[in-house]
């Protein structure tokens, strides 16, 4: 692990760099460690953790805590059962035939793969209720597109690099576009406001 400033009130704690399950949960447990010790938020994503401290709590007493979760973090608990969350989804996207292709998989080949396994939540980033998913079938094989979209509808359902989302807004975007949902997935005015939370399995549901 390492650990560095990250503005003036916060620490970045950075876990091995890769995509796995294990070091997300990882990620999740120092966080919870670090708000449950009173000091402030922690925002885990994939292999790191942003540890916020707030007034009065003084720089010094922020850091030590931060390196001693660093030398000696949290035993991840055990894999707990999230909600899971059902994604009604027309595979119709625009990047559909051209994800399978490059896959070596035709376009059933593909929603099939897709569709026929359960993702967990890693954890929420970028946008609100922007949750990115993993991991995807094997078989599925594509990067990002080389060039981003300026505008992704709402609701677009994207695959890239081993995970797959669903954009909560329209936004710019440079995920494969492979099919959409109807499914709102944030809403200030619902409790929780994310449709998806960390820790929460998800299924797409060919409609």
């Amino acid at each position: 692990m390492s650990l560095r400033a990250f503005g003036d009130r916060a620490f970045l704690l950075e876990l091995e760099q890769r995509i796995d399950p294990g070091i997300a949960a990882r990620a999740r447990a120092i966080a919870d460690a670090w708000e449950a010790g009173g000091l402030g938020a922690a925002i885990p994503a994939y292999a790191s953790v942003v540890l916020q401290f707030d007034p009065p709590t003084p720089r010094a007493a922020a850091l030590a805590a931060a390196q001693a979760l660093a030398t000696d973090p949290p035993a991840s608990r055990p894999a707990m059962p999230g909600r899971l969350i059902e994604i009604p989804t027309t595979y119709d996207g625009p990047d559909l035939a051209l994800a399978a292709g490059r896959s070596g998989l035709t376009p059933g080949e593909l929603v099939d793969a897709h569709a026929g396994r359960e993702y967990e939540a890693f954890f929420l980033g970028f946008m609100p209720g922007l949750a990115y998913l993993g991991t995807l079938d094997s078989t599925i094989d594509v990067p990002r597109l080389d060039t981003p979209r300026p505008r992704v509808p709402a609701g677009s359902v994207g695959i890239a690099n081993g995970q797959t989302l669903v954009y909560p807004f329209e936004s710019p975007g440079g995920w494969y576009l492979i099919g959409r949902t109807v499914l709102v997935m944030f809403d200030p005015r619902r409790d929780p406001a994310a449709l998806i939370g960390a820790g929460d399995r998800v299924r797409f549901v060919p409609r």
